[in-house]
């Protein structure tokens, strides 16, 4: 019909404008009332700019019949107004489903089957956290003395497990993983060419987890781990993945991201980690930037030769890095820094741990703040947990 009657071939020949006008408005009130109809959104967005040259070129035409004029306009003015009401229509439900709709889609209408933590802070409700209730649940886990475990997931299996682990202890959890974990969930048969396989496994393992945690009934940090410099194309292709789930959902697809540069120097780890949280601060994601270096070997990075000096963060260091990325508006951290703690199981009395560091650490940040004693502004990151003595850790 419109296509007809940009042509002039309408039933109304004498007046195609008209017709236009009259035929649109039509549409544009179908469009209003179903905007599901993809010929309804159609005329909707591109109707306003035709009925405008219709009209113009009818006017060329036939300047002085007036009553052209006074049949044509009425039509054209309600059509264009009936577009513009559902352009506004559409936009207000998006900002609605941006604000309101938190949770994975699909389930929206369903209820967590599993029921909720206990006595969780407010703000933080089941499901992924992102934002400030990323921020919320961190400063509750300092304040209650815990910390909450990550574990590096590679199928839906171990995904779901950690999920039925954590809703057996009542417990928030971290799931991430790693550039080889999320390759392998995509399938070790598709091509990995500028990571490829790992962009899409991470994206696919995040949907899992958004999917089901909050039927859990559990609060759940989306995280990735390690990510050495070789590995930044990786942390850009999510970074873009977040950036677009950001725009249609109003929060991130992941709570937050690890950059580990600890074997660049500090002022290039910086510099970049800076940089990038920079980008991620936009759409409230958190960063990981791992200072100093962890022993051992975990998904292909092997440390077992590092300099024992480098499993030691210094807290001047620490320091440095908290006080640049502070200065990031919007920007969330942590800091992965070394006190002796290495990857992988090893014989006891081969990993010498000292916390003291992170201690010293807090310390000499609260004095160069000028912090109460005994606070702790720095959220840190432990990493090498598996086979570490259970004394040890608390």
């Amino acid at each position: 019909i419109l296509a007809q009657a940009i042509f002039g071939s309408s039933l109304d020949g004498r007046f195609p404008a008209r017709a236009l006008g009259e035929r649109t408005m039509a549409m544009q009130g179908a469009a209003l009332l179903t905007p599901s109809v993809p010929t309804a959104r159609f005329a909707a967005d591109i109707a306003g700019p035709h009925l405008l040259q219709a009209q113009a070129q009818v006017a060329a035409a036939e300047p002085a019949s007036g009553n052209l004029f006074t049949s044509v306009l009425p039509a054209l003015g309600a059509g264009l107004a009936l577009g513009a009401a559902c352009r506004r229509q559409r936009r207000a439900a998006t900002a609605r489903r941006a604000t309101a709709e938190k949770r994975f889609p699909i389930l929206s209408s369903r209820p967590a089957s599993e029921g909720s933590l206990p006595n969780l802070p407010e703000g933080i409700t089941p499901g992924v956290v992102t934002g400030k209730s990323l921020e919320i649940l961190l400063e509750w886990a300092k304040q209650k003395g815990f910390a909450i475990p990550a574990v590096n997931c590679v199928s839906t299996s171990s995904i779901n497990a950690c999920l039925e682990a954590a809703r057996k202890m009542d417990s928030p959890i971290i799931i991430q993983f790693s550039s080889g974990g999320a390759q392998f969930y995509a399938g070790k048969g598709l091509d990995n060419k500028e990571f490829h396989a790992a962009i899409a496994g991470a994206v696919a393992g995040a949907y899992h987890v958004r999917a089901l945690a909050e039927q859990y009934g559990i609060p759940v940090i989306l995280h990735t781990d390690h990510c050495a410099k070789d590995l930044l194309p990786w942390l850009d292709g999510l970074l873009s993945a977040n950036e677009r789930y950001f725009e249609l959902h109003g929060e991130p697809l992941f709570s937050s991201h690890m950059i580990d540069l600890s074997e660049e120097p500090l002022e290039e780890n910086i510099e970049l980690c800076t940089k990038y949280l920079e980008r991620m601060a936009k759409m409230n994601v958190g960063l990981e930037m791992e200072l100093g270096i962890t022993g051992g070997e975990e998904d292909g990075v092997n440390n077992e030769d590092a300099n024992p000096d480098d499993l030691y963060s210094k807290p001047e260091e620490i320091w440095q890095v908290y006080e640049a990325l502070s200065k990031v508006p919007n920007g969330n951290f942590t800091i992965a820094a070394a006190f002796g703690n290495v990857h992988g199981v090893y014989q006891a009395g081969n990993v010498k741990l000292d916390p003291k560091i992170l201690g010293k650490a807090q310390t000499y940040i609260c004095e160069k703040l000028g912090l109460p004693e005994g606070s702790k502004p720095v959220k840190f990151v432990f990493h090498g947990g598996s086979g570490s003595d259970l004394k040890d850790i608390r």
